[in-house]
């Protein structure tokens, strides 16, 4: 194991994460960020040289549809459906006095 992880770090990371670790809990984390630590540096070693900087696994480009107004200002229609109405707009309970 390359990379040593000491007791400072385990109770820095601790206090961020909000943890309060026991002491079998805080070794069993000094292990576990080590073999994360080798396993990043073992990933570090793969020769990415041609290999293009990827934000998705699928050659996806924008999926949005366009923003295209498909029932327009159809107030009357839409006034049809309210209890009340009042000058082209809902009439509700007054809610604040």
């Amino acid at each position: 194991m390359a990379n040593i992880i000491d007791d400072e770090t385990i109770e820095y990371v601790g206090i961020l994460a909000k943890l309060d670790l026991n002491t079998e809990e805080k070794e069993a984390a000094k292990k576990d960020m080590g073999r994360m630590l080798d396993y990043i540096d073992k990933l570090n070693e793969l020769d990415t040289e041609g290999v293009e900087p990827m934000s998705h696994v699928f050659p996806i480009h924008n999926v949005f549809r366009q923003d295209v107004v498909e029932n327009g200002d159809d107030r009357e229609n839409i006034l049809k459906n309210a209890p009340e109405s009042k000058d082209g707009a809902f009439k509700v309970p007054k809610t604040v006095e």
